[in-house]
Order: structure tokens, then sequence, then C-alpha cells
């Protein structure tokens, strides 16, 4: 068993969420806290002392409603300022927030109210209010919706941010020592946030941090000494992830201007508007940045995509050669600068000019799009953690990447190796437990206050950690031989133009198949590209010969690097894509591979009903 210990278990800074926040509001009261963008207009500033204001209405705003410690306060919203203020009303109120992506289907957003028992409910906008009323008969415990942008509905218990704001503003006037009272019976054991899990292998549960998970997340964050108040960050991932809410708290600890605006489809304009110095974001973020990038000189013709394909491999052994201190020959030197002139910079410019590193978390980053961004001088400083360790656990850090591994433990954690591979992490930021399920808290947590993560990972010697595989998605062949699929299908994926996605199979099977998706859009690019007419139609396109050849060729050039058994016998191009809206992926557009077997269990029957291939 390998184990690497932390930097201790130190007390905590801060009592509470709330005391931690005090504390940024009376340190910076006139700094700003928070951008955000209008709808027709400017971004537009907000300090920490004017925050403060709102957050103290809608904490008196739930009070005034009865709202109890630890009450529950849903947010079904995109992220927003109005999010954030929401969430820091309910914790000031001594209440606990459950997030929900906004984009998940009634039933499961219905389920998660339920199995919390939410009070309250905050919304971002009228068709989120609509989808809530519909299921309203089945969430007894739910007193009434807040929302942030639409109308108020009397008779339906839906009331407007702001006329909660009014409430609650009148109502401190009248009881003005209320929240101080809330504040001081505070404990770092107090419940601030029930979280639920993505689901990715199952249905999702309830994780219960603490406010002392998140005051810990904050110091360890300012521990690695990587950003500061002169930072500024955009953040834009849903809030109802972990990982968003990690860089909430860290912008409260630190007092780092943050512009907020949830809109991703707009994030190339905003990086353009906000020039931030950092950003945090999935992997699929910052793949499509880079194939745009690369799908642009392609359009210039092929000696343009040539060049810069240069260009980004000279980048890559050039800054590798200056993290490991080898000495880079003249001639390199002198190309590498007229790249850094001619490429580097004016791709840098495109997306703000100012950024110093990124940071990627909630899937593993393939490797192509860490080189990419490295070759830039922007260097990905990818992380791991789960929901169940209020996320940040391990991150490379700007000055100490290492490509392929999720970095060292951060400050105050513990980890060790189990002796079947499993990743074991135990620090201040792990769960209470998942709620109203005392057996699965059993499984998870241990008697020493290990979690068990269920990720197959391994330590080198560096101290960096590479994570292998889901110790549940291992697949058992039929031969004994156990393959780990994830690393396989990321390999598909990265190895075709034409692959959204791609899930691998063969648990109890003679060998592995995949099912893969593709992206239309990629696939249109690819054909003009080639000289190609593609179909439109999604089950045309997935049955075109040139189409399956290329992504044959593809499957084939993977299947070389592994060994015989880990191999893709056959596959099959599904014409439905992988969506959110048809279960198959997360909300973090993970793969939900259990999902994808059940959809698809005839496709893959017919995967395994010919001969073994040759």
């Amino acid at each position: 068993m390998t184990r690497m210990p932390g930097a201790g278990r130190a007390g905590a800074s801060f009592r509470s969420v709330v005391a931690m926040w005090n504390h940024r509001v009376a340190s910076t009261p006139d700094a700003v806290a928070f951008l955000q963008r209008q709808p027709s207009g400017p971004w537009t500033p907000m300090t920490w002392h004017e925050a403060n204001l709102r957050v103290r209405a809608i904490a008196a705003g739930l009070l005034a409603r009865g709202l109890a410690a630890e009450d529950r306060v849903a947010i079904v919203a995109q992220t927003s300022v109005d999010w954030i203020l929401a969430d820091l009303g309910t914790l000031v109120a001594g209440g606990a927030n459950t997030p929900v992506f906004p984009g998940e289907t009634p039933d499961r957003v219905a389920a998660i109210l339920a199995d919390s028992r939410a009070r309250w409910a905050f919304c971002d906008t009228d068709a989120t209010v609509d989808r809530l009323l519909a299921v309203r008969d089945r969430l007894p415990h739910l007193d009434g919706l807040i929302v942030f942008d639409g109308r108020p509905r009397a008779e339906a218990g839906v009331v407007a941010l702001h006329t909660l704001e009014d409430e609650g503003t009148a109502w401190l006037a009248a009881h003005p020592t209320a929240l101080n009272a809330v504040r001081d019976a505070l404990g770092p054991d107090r419940l601030a946030t029930l979280l639920y899990t993505s689901g990715t292998m199952g249905e999702p549960k309830g994780v219960e941090l603490t406010h002392d998970a998140w005051v810990y997340e904050a110091e360890a964050i300012d521990a690695l000494g990587v950003v500061g108040p002169t930072d500024c960050q955009l953040l834009f991932l849903p809030l109802a992830h972990v990982f968003s809410k990690v860089m909430e708290v860290a912008s409260i600890r630190l007092g780092i201007p943050t512009a907020v605006d949830g809109r991703a489809d707009r994030l190339a304009q905003h990086l353009m508007e906000v020039r931030p110095t950092w950003l945090a974001g999935v992997p699929r973020v910052y793949e499509r940045i880079r194939d745009r990038i690369l799908d642009e000189a392609s359009d210039r013709g092929r000696l343009a995509r040539f060049a810069l394909d240069q260009a980004i491999d000279l980048g890559a052994r050039v800054r590798e050669a200056r993290r490991r201190g080898t000495r880079i020959p003249l001639s390199t030197q002198l190309a590498h600068a007229v790249a850094e002139r001619t490429v580097f910079a004016p791709l840098r410019a495109r997306l703000g000019g100012q950024l110093r590193f990124l940071v990627s978390g909630g899937a593993p980053l393939p490797l192509s799009v860490g080189r990419f961004f490295d070759a830039l001088g922007i260097a990905i400083c990818e992380g791991y953690g789960l929901t169940e360790s209020a996320a940040a656990s391990f991150v490379n850090t700007p000055d100490d990447v290492v490509l392929g591994t999720v970095g060292r433990p951060v400050p105050g954690c513990e980890v060790r190796i189990a002796d079947d591979g499993e990743v074991l992490i135990r620090s201040r930021g792990v769960m209470r437990g998942y709620h109203g399920l005392p057996e699965a808290t059993a499984e998870a947590l241990d008697a020493d206050g290990w979690l068990h993560t269920g990720d197959l990972g391994v330590l080198l010697p560096s101290g960096h950690l590479r994570i292998t595989d889901r110790k549940k998605s291992i697949l058992v062949l039929a031969n004994g031989k156990k393959v780990a699929p994830s690393p396989i299908a990321q390999a598909l994926v990265e190895a075709s133009p034409l692959l959204a996605h791609a899930s691998v199979h063969g648990d109890r099977r003679p060998y592995c198949v995949a099912l893969l998706s593709l992206d239309p859009d990629s696939a249109a690019a690819w054909g003009a590209r080639e000289g190609v007419a593609l179909p439109a139609d999604p089950t045309a396109l997935a049955t075109h010969p040139e189409v399956c050849d290329q992504i044959r060729l593809s499957v084939e050039s993977v299947n070389r690097d592994l060994a015989g058994y880990e191999a893709v016998r056959r596959f099959a191009i599904v014409p439905e894509p992988f969506t959110q809206d048809n279960g198959l992926l997360t909300p973090t557009l993970k793969v939900r591979g259990r999902a994808v077997e059940a959809r698809f269990r005839d496709v893959l029957d017919d995967l395994y009903g010919g001969s073994t291939p040759a």
C-alpha cells in the first residue's frame, strides 16, 4: 500500500463560510467582488459591500418566511451573480443549499428536491419555474419558489427575488441582531451544502458537505499561492457542480474579482471583454477551443495547418525542456521566438491576452489538449476531486505541471493507494456522509476517515497522481482479463476528427467493443477538407462508407497501442448523439456508461452476434 501524507490537518481559520464571508466584506468592502454582464450593455462591477447588502437581505427574507437551521434551499438556475448571492444568503440565514443543474430532467429535479426535502427553490427564469410547478404535487415540503428574472405568481407561491430582498430589509430593521445570532450558532460541522452526484455509475446520492469542508478548500487554494486579489477570474461553469463551488469559496477567501456568466456559448466573447488571468473549465471546453483553432488553420489550406502543427510541436518541446531544465539549442530558441511572435502571441490575444493558466477538472484531460495549450504558453493545470471530497484534492500548479497526471495533493490532503489500486483520500473536505444512506456512507468512508474514491490510480515518485479508471467501470472479460475502458474511449475520440463520444464495453464478454457517437459539425468540417459530400441526416451520416472507413482507421490506430485483449474488435456508430437530454451524458459531459449500455443493448448484442474477427 502506497501512502503520501498531506501537510497536516490544521484547524480552520474560520468557523464557517459565513465567518469567512464577513471577514472578506470587512477587509475589502470597496474592492470589486463580482462583474456581471448586462443583457445589452457592459460588465457592471459589484463591490463586496454591495454584495453583502443583498446577501443579508436575502438571508433575512428567508428567515422572515420561517427558514430554520439546516433547512434546505434549492437553486435551479444558470450560473450568475444572483446564484452566488442566493447561495450565500441561504448560508447566512443558517440554511443549507441544494444546487441543481438547470438542464436536468423534471423527474430528476423532482427526485432531488424531494430527497433533500427542500423548503424553497431559487429559479432563474419563468421557464424554470414552469418546470418545477409541473412537478409541484410531488414536493409536499416545498413552501414556494423565488425567481431571479421572472414574474411573481402569488397563487402558485412564486415570489420575485427583489421582493424577497425588500421583505428581508424590512424584517432586518425590526430584528437588527438576528443574523448575528445565526452566525454565532454556526459551527464547522453544520451542513452547508447537500450536493447530488452526477450518477455516472448509478443513481445520484446526496453528499453532505459542511461549512468546514468549504473553508478548508478555500484555505488549501490560498496555501498553493498561485492566485490572489490582483487576478481576475471568469466563472462560467454550472455552479451546481462541486468544481465551480470551489471557485466561488476561493474567490471569497482570496478577494479575487470574478466575472460571472453561465452562457458558455459566449465564452469567446467574454474572454475578450473580461480578459481574465485564469479560469476553470471541463476538458471539453478546452478541446473545443483547440479544435476551432485547428479547423480555422485547415480552412486556410494544408500549408497553414502544417505550419501550425509544426509550431505547436516546437512550443510543446521547448516548454517541456524548460520545465526539466535541459539545454535548448540556439537554433530551437530562435525558431521558438519566431513562433512566439507569429503564432502563439496572436492566439493568446484571441483568448483575452492575459491568461496565466487554466484549470481543468470534472473529467480526464486529453494529453493532446494539454500539450496544445502548453505550447501556446498557457498551462492547463489538471486537478482531481470528487463531490464527496468537496472537489479539489489534487492539482497541478502552473510551475509544476506533469501532463497525464492530476497533480500533487493540495495542502492538508492525505492520500494512499490501496492494495487493489484504489485511491483513498482524507482531509477536512471529505463529506459528512450520504444523505439518508447510512450503508452507502459506511461503504465509502471507513472508521479512520479515509474516503474510498472508487477510482484507480498510481502515485508517481514525484508525488503526482495518475488516475487510470473507475474501479466499478473495470471490465472483466470472459477470459478473466481486466480492461480499463475509459482511457480506450478517450483515445478513440482523440484519434478521430469525427467523433464526439465513445463508450467501450465488454464485461463478461469475449472481447471489447465500442459504441461511437459522431460530432456532426466536426464531420462536416472534415468532409469539406477532404472533398467528401456528407449527408446531414444522422442515420445516413453514421452509415456513410467514407465516414465508416475513416473511423475504422482510427480504431485500428488506437488498437496498435493496446494489448491484444484490450483491442476494440468491433464497433458501431450510433446515429443518436450522447446528450444530457437523453440521459447519456452527465451535466459535466461525462458519458453515463450504464445508460449507454441500456439504451443500445440490441446494438451491443449484434456486435457479439457474429463470428469473432480475426
